[in-house]
């Protein structure tokens, strides 16, 4: 097991990544204001690993309530986050009850955000078991729910107690979730880890063989650059923008092609071919670096350009997106591959040459 620490002061907290975590209750019982959970999973998380985090929780003398929502991102909404505030009601949960995401960034999105609002603010412990909640949902904080005007417009910046990232879980994650949760992987060599970029084009039919090994890295390498980044900017007032590159046109993805059409990681790829694209229009890549942004996409099984959701529809999903300032919208876009930079310098008529420029049929869905 490897542990790093998300340092926020009296509030800093550990990530812990290996193996079989959901069998340490060492790693959990510690951060608990009381012998009282509930374990917020869903449909197809449950009958994998429910039994088995209940069973260590309770040797432990752990209380625990189970709350089972639908799968997938078209259920993460005000509806679904009632199903936790009914069940925490009806259960008579305390302050002091801890809710444990059990899921992907579903589930850690929604329990993080009913942490922060039930009873004005309870406990809550991340287990993510998608690569991509491993490696950027779970830690930093970010919590909320989709609107559907825009993704993740409603939430709250609210901490975990701990993070357990058990690797073991990654076993049972099908091919299309594992491919997703590399375009976040990917992510980080590209806004400040050259290094790390360069070892994915190494490596990365490695981590998709699911090389335990090369994942244990992926995971710890990724972890550790968005703990230095909350560490410095934790509400994203300023460097943390950069981890939403290929964001803001990815959210336009999500939302234009449907909630759950496009799994998330796969929206932030043909994003973030389109934010490639601008930045070589704008003079900062050139042909060769956006050739490498693209290829290593395509080898991760991710989209290496976007749907045509249409120019005008793209603009207007992105002008609801957090970045905007002023009535401007802020993109987060590639000095060089491994530097990134937020700007709302950029030139209509180039803006609308990427979006005509890199699209695929309106039908078109990743994986198939």
């Amino acid at each position: 097991m490897q542990t790093l620490t998300v340092e926020l002061g009296d509030r800093a907290y550990p990530i812990h990544i290996g193996a079989n975590l959901l069998e340490q209750a060492d790693l959990m019982v510690p951060h608990l204001a009381q012998k009282r959970v509930a374990i917020v999973t869903n449909t197809t998380v449950a009958p994998l690993y429910l039994a088995k985090l209940t069973h260590t929780l309770e040797q432990q003398g752990v209380s625990v309530l189970p709350v089972i929502l639908p799968d997938g991102e078209v259920y993460k909404t005000a509806d679904t986050l009632n199903l936790i505030y009914d069940a925490l009601l009806q259960n008579r949960c305390e302050r002091k009850t801890t809710l444990i995401a059990l899921g992907g960034g579903v589930i850690g999105d929604l329990t993080g955000y009913a942490a922060a609002t039930y009873l004005r603010g309870v406990p809550f412990i991340q287990v993510p078991t998608t690569l991509l909640a491993q490696v950027d949902s779970s830690v930093g904080g970010k919590t909320g729910i989709n609107h559907p005007l825009g993704k993740n417009m409603i939430g709250a910046f609210y901490q975990p107690q701990v993070v357990l990232a058990d690797t073991a879980t990654l076993d049972t994650l099908p091919a299309r979730e594992l491919s997703a949760g590399l375009a976040e992987v990917i992510k980080y060599g590209l806004i400040r880890d050259l290094p790390f970029f360069e070892w994915l084009e190494q490596n990365m039919d490695k981590l998709l063989a699911r090389d335990k090994d090369a994942l244990a890295y992926a995971i710890h390498r990724s972890c550790q650059n968005k703990a230095e980044i909350v560490a410095a900017d934790e509400r994203e007032d300023g460097v943390r923008a950069l981890l939403n590159l290929g964001h803001t046109f990815g959210h336009a993805i999500e939302s234009g092609m449907g909630y759950g059409n496009w799994l998330h990681g796969e929206a932030v790829a043909g994003g973030t071919v389109l934010a490639a694209d601008l930045s070589r229009r704008q003079g900062w890549l050139d042909d060769a670096a956006l050739a490498r942004v693209r290829t290593l996409f395509k080898r991760a099984g991710l989209p290496d350009t976007a749907p045509d959701l249409g120019v005008a529809s793209y603009m207007d999903a992105m002008g609801l997106d957090k970045k905007v300032e002023g009535g401007k919208i802020r993109f987060v876009l590639l000095k060089s591959i491994g530097e990134a930079l937020v700007t709302a310098d950029v030139e209509a008529d180039k803006l609308a040459q990427t979006l005509q420029g890199f699209v695929s049929l309106l039908d078109a869905r990743p994986g198939q």
